[in-house]
């Protein structure tokens, strides 16, 4: 199914998708991801990509303090507060591991993931190894038989998140990209 981000409903459809455990291709703040409910969806999602599954996807947030459902972890403030943005912090998780967290800088996408009730997977929407689509009828042709609903918001050219790891104690930015971090 496809559906445009533009119609009235398009924020409940794919929530309702999530819900139901299912994956979908939605417009980011950076380009299109694949997405389905944290916890839930990545062997599905690395089945579609084709991916090694042992490779952690980007959870999507609603909310910036969302973040301490999931970390006990206390973020410096000016960089929680460059939220939301397309920056990604990975945390050491409640109990064990680690995750990659981003509280997206679109207000529609932050509204999916809150009507989803949980954090949301995001990976870019491409084959392992190839580069991520960013033309919407490419992706339809690709993957419209791989996942239950394509949200269509025309060709995004957008830049990638900058992902900065917070596990050591010291902020290191492990790619710079739209949100500067000093």
């Amino acid at each position: 199914m496809r559906i445009q981000k533009k119609a009235s409903n398009s924020a409940d459809v794919a929530a309702a998708e999530l819900k139901r455990g299912n994956i979908v291709v939605i417009p980011t703040d950076t380009i299109y991801g694949f997405s389905g409910l944290i916890g839930k969806t990545a062997e599905a999602i690395a089945r579609i990509k084709g991916r090694a599954e042992d490779k952690p996807f980007i959870a999507l947030i609603a909310e910036p303090a969302d973040i301490y459902r999931y970390t006990d972890l206390k973020i410096p403030e000016h960089i929680l507060n460059l939220w939301p943005a397309p920056l990604t912090l990975i945390v050491p998780l409640k109990g064990q591991g680690t995750q990659a967290f981003r509280c997206p800088a679109d207000d529609w996408l932050r509204s999916v993931v809150a009507a989803a009730g949980d954090a949301v997977y995001s990976t870019s929407v491409n084959r392992s190894g190839t580069p991520p689509l960013t033309d919407i009828e490419a992706i339809c042709r690709e993957f419209e038989d791989s996942v239950s609903l394509i949200v269509d918001d025309g060709n995004l050219e957008g830049l990638p998140s900058t992902l900065v790891d917070l596990t050591s104690g010291t902020p290191r930015v492990l790619r710079q990209g739209s949100v500067v971090i000093d």
